[in-house]
C-alpha cells in the first residue's frame, strides 16, 4: 500500500484499462466521496458498481451507474442500470457479466498490517479478490474516523495498491421519534420475538419501536444485513445473549454506533455471501425477519421496491432474508408497513400488486390496522385476514370488491 496524493489517484485512475472499465466502490455511508471524485475527473467514461449510493454521487452521462440496490444518489438517473436479483447472488456477476477492473473502498487507519472496511463490508471483499485475480486497481481512502471492525471487511494491506489519506467525519443517520402508528407497528412485531431469538432490525422507526419492546427479553442474537441504533438498545439492556457474535454486513447509524462497533469483539462485520446466505439464516435459532413494504395486495404479495412505475431501491436482502427466516426452526417473516399512505391519500392494501414484486409468503403482516397471520392459512382465510387487520377501513369495501372479482372470496361475499 503506497501512499499518494490525490492528483496521482486521478492519474492513475485514468489509465484503467478499456474504453469504460467498470469501478465497484464503497457505498451506504462509506461512500469515499474523495476518491469518487477523482474518478469522475480521471474518466470521461467509466462504469460505477455500487449500494445504496448517496447524495453528492456524479451523475452525467458517460458516468454510467449500476446497482441492485438504489440509493438516493442515483434515484430517478435516466442513465441508471438496475440490476434485479438478490444481494447474496451479486458477488457471482463479478466472475461472469460484470468483471470488475479497480475498486475504491473507505477504511481504517493500518493496525497491524491490516486496514478495516469498518461500517461497510457487503459486497468488497468479493470485489478487492476478484479486481486482484485480474490485476485490477485497489485503491483506499484511509480515515482515521472510521471505526476498525472485526471480520471479512479486515484487509493486508498488501492487498491495496494506493492509498489517499483523508481525515472528515462519516455519514450519520438521526431518526425521528416514531409516530402512533409507527408504535403501534412496532409493538406487535415484538410479539413474533421471545427468549433467545435471533433479530434482523433494519433502519427506521418500526425497528426501533421494536427493539424497545424486546428489552424484557433474555439471550437474544443479532443476523443481520444491517444494523442501526437500535441494536444499541438492545445490547444496553443485557438483552443480548454474550455469547453469541453479533453478525452484520455493514452499519447505518449515529457516531454512537461507529464508537460502539470500534474494535468490539462481538462484532463480527460478514460478506454478503455469508450475511445473505439463505442456509446460515435458517441455521440461526427462531430467526425474527422484520422487513418494511410500501405495499402488499391480498395474494400477500408485498413491493418495497417500485414508487408507481419507477424504481426505488431494490430487493435488498429481503428475499433471502424471508426464505431464511421461514426456515428457521421457530423462525417469522414478517412484512410492516402503514395501512393507508397519507400524500397519495391511497391504501398501501391493494387487490393485486401492479409493480414487480419484492417477497411473497412472509409468517404476517402487520399495519397500524393489526396483524393478518398467514402461515397455514387458506387463500380465503388470507384475503379476510389481510382486509380484516391490515388494511384501512377506508379500503375495505373496494378490497372486497377487488376480491370477489379476482375470484379470492366465494361468491356470497
Amino acid at each position: 500500500m503506497r501512499t499518494v496524493t490525490e492528483e496521482q489517484v486521478v492519474a492513475r485512475l485514468a489509465s484503467l484499462p478499456g474504453p469504460q472499465p467498470r469501478v465497484v466502490v464503497s457505498g451506504n455511508f462509506a461512500t469515499p466521496m474523495v476518491l469518487l471524485r477523482a474518478l469522475d475527473a480521471a474518466l470521461e467514461s467509466v462504469r460505477t458498481f455500487s449500494l445504496n449510493a448517496q447524495l453528492g454521487w456524479p451523475r452525467r452521462t458517460g458516468f454510467v451507474n449500476e446497482t441492485p440496490f438504489v440509493g438516493p444518489g442515483v434515484r430517478h438517473d435516466p442513465a441508471l442500470e438496475y440490476l434485479p436479483m438478490r444481494l447474496s447472488l451479486v458477488p457471482r456477476l463479478f466472475d461472469t457479466l460484470r468483471p470488475v477492473d479497480a475498486v475504491l473502498i473507505h477504511t481504517s487507519e493500518p493496525r497491524g498490517g491490516k486496514v478495516s472496511l469498518g461500517i461497510e463490508v457487503n459486497l468488497l471483499p468479493a470485489a478487492i479478490e476478484r479486481a486482484r485475480a485480474r490485476g485490477g486497481l485497489v485503491v483506499a481512502q484511509v480515515n482515521p474516523n472510521m471505526p476498525y471492525t472485526f471480520g471479512d471487511g479486515e484487509i493486508a494491506v498488501d492487498q491495496i495498491d494506493l492509498a489517499l489519506e483523508v481525515d472528515e467525519p462519516l455519514q450519520t443517520h438521526t431518526g425521528r421519534p416514531a409516530t402512533e402508528a409507527e408504535q403501534m407497528i412496532g409493538q406487535q412485531v415484538a410479539a413474533f420475538g421471545g427468549d433467545g431469538a435471533t433479530l434482523q432490525l433494519g433502519i427506521g422507526q418500526i425497528p426501533d419501536v421494536a427493539a424497545a419492546a424486546l428489552i424484557d427479553r433474555q439471550h437474544l442474537g443479532i443476523w443481520s444485513e444491517m444494523i442501526s441504533d437500535a441494536v444499541l438498545t438492545i445490547e444496553r439492556a443485557g438483552a443480548l445473549d454474550a455469547d453469541r457474535p453479533i453478525s452484520a454486513s455493514f452499519l447505518f447509524g449515529s457516531p454512537e454506533l461507529y464508537v460502539w462497533a470500534d474494535r468490539n469483539p462481538r462484532l463480527r462485520m460478514n460478506r454478503t455471501e455469508v450475511a445473505n446466505d439463505p442456509l446460515r439464516i435458517a441455521a440461526q435459532p427462531a430467526m425474527l425477519s422484520i422487513n418494511t413494504a410500501m405495499q402488499v395486495d391480498l395474494f400477500a404479495q408485498a413491493n418495497a421496491s417500485f414508487i408507481r412505475d419507477s424504481i426505488y431501491s431494490g430487493f435488498g436482502g429481503q428475499p433471502d432474508f424471508v426464505t431464511g427466516a421461514l426456515h428457521s426452526t421457530g423462525g417469522h417473516a414478517l412484512v410492516a408497513l402503514h395501512s393507508w399512505h397519507d400524500k397519495s391519500d391511497s391504501s398501501a392494501v391493494l387487490p393485486i400488486l401492479t409493480n414487480p414484486v419484492t417477497s411473497f409468503q412472509h409468517t404476517a403482516i402487520v399495519s397500524d390496522q393489526g396483524c393478518a397471520e398467514l402461515f397455514g392459512r387458506s387463500e380465503h382465510e388470507q384475503v379476510r385476514s389481510i382486509i380484516e387487520h391490515v388494511a384501512d377501513p377506508r379500503a375495505h369495501d373496494a378490497l372486497l370488491e377487488g376480491a370477489g372479482s379476482l375470484g379470492l372470496l366465494p361468491a356470497r361475499d
